[in-house]
């Protein structure tokens, strides 16, 4: 069980990486502004690997196929999310 979790940890954080360079076309370190932290790749390597970890902790996969399969799709699904909320923060932004 320590194995699927640590596995789903690094690949779900991997997959927010990747998908945050896919947006960004570049890695986009951490930074502090006045008003804000900006976390930078952080953001979506964070919610990758815990969307992951929580998927792979909820469905008990019982091979490290179905564990790599599921931090994968959650690490997709996270990316998605965010992209979402800031999507509708920006809607929200223009009314």
């Amino acid at each position: 069980m320590l194995s699927n979790i640590i596995f789903s940890l690094v690949i779900g954080g991997t997959v927010g990486i990747i998908g945050h360079v896919r947006k960004h076309e570049k890695l986009i370190m951490p930074r502090k502004t006045k008003k804000f932290i900006y976390l930078g790749f952080l953001e979506e390597m964070l919610l990758g690997a815990v969307a992951a970890l929580l998927l792979v902790l909820y469905a008990d996969p019982n091979s490290y196929v179905e564990s790599i399969m599921f931090s994968i799709v959650a690490g997709i699904v996270g990316d998605a999310l965010v992209t979402g909320f800031k999507q509708i923060g920006h809607k929200n932004e223009e009314h």
